[in-house]
């Protein structure tokens, strides 16, 4: 009886353990969303692509990424690489239809009348006739003119004669000529965002801003949410880019432990048969979010493409705890604006120049 009772024990925990290793499979297997829809109806990508930095390699890996299955390309004039992203998209072969662009207006086009003309800048470049998105950079206007830093005697920032509310009517208005599908902001504060929604006829379809496991903004990302504003998460690997080390107003926090190097998402990724880079990534689209990690390594971009997997609640936890408020880009003091004035992680400014 009791070689029976023990036999039979030993067939439970067997099933148990099979039911544990069919739940851990399934969870690999699942997939969250592969795009969101916009408060326009136009849909948005889960995951997609983006292109700071490293000019010369952005036409090959843009199409690259397009090849294994990115939908979503970010770009910006500031960036200096539309054009190689405009020969990057039609080198891939995809239909322009099926890809979502989305590029950013800079600071210094901010005045009314030159807004509609700096987007025909990024068209040209871009090489087509719309973008799917178009974001305001900054909240920050700088003087008008071809210079993009324009600063005076004392190297300080020069500000532009408008606001950031003039520029968003503007934008507006081109989204009446076909030319933008949708109009965002990026880098804005929770009360400049209000300013938008009381002040003009049009809700921002996204906020592009700084989220990872180590800037959380829990609350303003609810926030968001509940006006209908899509999260596009930049920097979504946190103080991965050396770019947070060596700019002129790097904090000291972003030399901290690498988010990637984190004890956490290690065990969180082996239990998935992930890499932490994909646990991260994919955190962001359990979130409800899109993010636009940036690659010009061809392993690291199908790695990417991977981390497109279902995060159960529990590691959710287990990364929510790694929340350090830890805002890594923060220019405030060189673009005379105090940014983020009402949010978390902006303690530590320094002064220091961009470029």
């Amino acid at each position: 009886m009791a070689s029976l009772a023990a036999r039979a024990t030993q067939v439970k925990m067997l099933r148990r353990m099979s039911c544990f290793s069919t739940s851990i499979a399934s969870r690999v297997l699942s997939t969250r969303a592969t795009s969101y829809t916009l408060n326009t109806g136009a849909k948005i990508p889960a995951l997609g692509f983006g292109t700071f930095q490293d000019h010369d390699s952005q036409e090959d890996t843009v199409s690259l990424a397009l090849q294994k299955g990115m939908r979503l390309i970010d770009t910006a004039r500031v960036y200096d690489v539309e054009e190689q992203v405009g020969r990057g998209v039609k080198k891939s072969g995809i239909p322009r239809e099926n890809i979502f662009i989305g590029t950013k207006l800079w600071c210094n086009d901010y005045h009314p009348d030159d807004v509609e003309r700096a987007v025909d800048d990024s068209l040209r470049d871009l090489d087509t006739p719309y973008v799917d998105l178009l974001l305001m950079h900054y909240p920050c206007t700088f003087k008008r003119g071809p210079d993009r830093f324009p600063r005076d005697l004392d190297g300080r920032m020069v500000a532009g004669e408008t606001t950031f509310l003039h520029t968003w009517k503007a934008m507006e208005k081109v989204t009446k000529t076909g030319k933008v599908k949708a109009i965002g902001v990026s880098n804005f504060s929770r009360g400049e965002i209000n300013i938008l929604i009381n002040e003009s006829s049009t809700v921002p379809a996204v906020h592009q801003m700084e989220v990872h496991p180590y800037l959380q903004q829990k609350g303003f990302n609810e926030w968001l949410q509940a006006r209908g504003i899509h999260v596009v998460q930049f920097s979504p690997l946190g103080n991965m880019n050396d770019f947070y080390r060596q700019t002129g107003w790097s904090k000291e926090i972003s030399h901290m432990m690498r988010v990637i190097d984190q004890p956490i998402l290690k065990e969180i990724g082996q239990k998935y048969g992930k890499s932490p880079v994909q646990v991260v990534l994919a955190w962001g689209i359990n979130s409800g979010r899109s993010v636009i990690p940036k690659s010009v390594v061809d392993w690291q971009i199908e790695e990417n493409l991977a981390a497109h997997f279902e995060l159960q609640p529990e590691d959710m936890a287990q990364i929510a705890t790694l929340d350090a408020k830890a805002r890594f880009n923060d220019p405030s003091l060189d673009y005379e604006w105090r940014l983020y004035g009402d949010l978390e992680g902006i303690d530590g400014t320094i002064r220091g120049k961009t470029h």
